[in-house]
């Protein structure tokens, strides 16, 4: 077993063992315990009580976070000619269809969002198994098909992201950076929790959110108290 780092030694021992926190108090301590030279992902990772074998009680939706993920989105938009003014004026960093959907056969994807029409579907779902594995298809329950190109490509770049469950009850993702206050880390985070609440399904019996977890890239995690959650 590697020895432990003098970083890491201090995050642990500022840790109270079995502790539950409230948010509030795991979102400040979280920036007490990082310790990276980076800019640090803060995660959530929240187990449901639901079977997402179960196509009934499958978790998956958006959330537009209000102080955004903290990172540069680099957005595709795939699109016949007459979108391409709309998708570059909202700051889409490329636009096109036929040189792209080539670009990605030959193993390009070096982008983290994928948004296209309708109409041009037929082509990019051609991609699916290239795009499925990576997250990257697009997806009108997610808002990434869409004859609006300008409107998604704007709010995927406030910080709009979206989420499922996976096939173990569990749903990951980054919700701000380490260098956010740590009011913007619960405020990002509750708005996450608050979306998860809404989507329970009614199918799903028993204990909805069974444990929430709170860390940041490297850091031990840091168990919070669903009751402690004030949703919408």
């Amino acid at each position: 077993m590697s020895k432990l780092t003098k970083n890491q030694k201090i995050a642990i021992a500022k840790i109270e063992p079995d502790k539950v926190y409230k948010l509030s108090e795991a979102a400040a301590l979280l920036k007490e315990i990082t310790f990276t030279k980076f800019d640090a992902s803060v995660d959530l990772d929240v187990r449901l009580g639901v079977d997402p074998r179960k196509a009934n009680q499958m978790v998956r939706g958006i959330v537009t976070l209000p102080h955004g993920t903290g990172k540069e989105t680099k957005v595709l938009v795939l699109c016949t000619p007459d979108k391409e003014e709309e998708a570059k004026a909202a700051g889409a960093d490329f636009v096109g269809l036929d040189e792209y959907i080539a670009k990605i056969k030959a193993g390009w994807t070096d982008v983290d969002v994928i948004i296209t029409t309708p109409s041009v579907m037929a082509k990019v779902g051609a991609l699916g198994r290239i795009l499925g594995p990576r997250g990257l298809m697009p997806n009108p329950k997610t808002g990434t098909v869409t004859m609006e190109v300008g409107k998604a490509v704007t709010e995927v770049k406030a910080g709009k992201i979206d989420f499922k469950v996976d096939k173990f009850g569990i749903v990951h993702s980054s919700v701000a950076k380490v260098s956010f206050t740590a009011d913007k880390i619960e405020e990002n985070a509750k708005e996450f929790l608050s979306t998860i609440n809404k989507l329970k399904p009614s199918a799903a019996k028993g204990t909805y959110v069974i444990s929430i977890y709170l860390s940041s890239t490297m850091s031990p995690g840091l168990q919070i108290d669903p009751k402690s959650v004030e949703t919408k």
